[in-house]
């Protein structure tokens, strides 16, 4: 690594340390021309792909859009915090994993409705109601009465 006070590229790790919550590495190093020494810190780099909007549009994953729709869906509802973050977990580790640079939005929302209909049935069928955009109140029912049934 480069010093960042000479320049010179002949640099040495001196000692190094986990943090606490074992989310980034700290490195203190020395460099070999000057003496100086510095800290440098590593933290992984998390990259979600880009979400495809029905309309071909490409924009940035917003976890913040995804909680929203949680909790929209579960608005006074009995469901605890740590169940959302769980399912929301979920969904983000799947992204992860897929190793895709792109996914249709309605896969996410696919995604969404399995957690939700895991979490809960009245807030499963909310999600649905406005994510699937039913054309008509039969199109709806049998939806319900599908829900009903498993």
């Amino acid at each position: 690594m480069k010093c960042p006070f000479c320049g010179h590229l002949d640099t040495q790790v001196v000692e190094t340390r986990v943090s606490e919550e074992a989310d980034f590495i700290r490195r203190r190093r020395k460099c070999g021309h000057c003496e100086k020494r510095f800290t440098t810190y590593e933290r992984p780099e998390v990259s979600f792909p880009a979400v495809v909007k029905k309309d071909g549009r490409r924009v940035d994953y917003m976890p913040a859009k995804l909680r929203g729709s949680f909790s929209l869906a579960l608005r006074k509802r009995p469901v605890s915090t740590e169940k959302v973050d769980a399912a929301i977990e979920r969904i983000e580790e799947k992204l992860l994993n897929l190793g895709d640079r792109e996914i249709p939005a309605n896969k996410i929302g696919e995604m969404v409705m399995r957690e939700l209909k895991k979490l809960d049935k009245v807030a499963y069928v909310r999600f649905a109601s406005v994510y699937r955009s039913f054309e008509d109140v039969e199109d709806f029912k049998t939806f319900v009465e599908g829900v009903g049934k498993r």
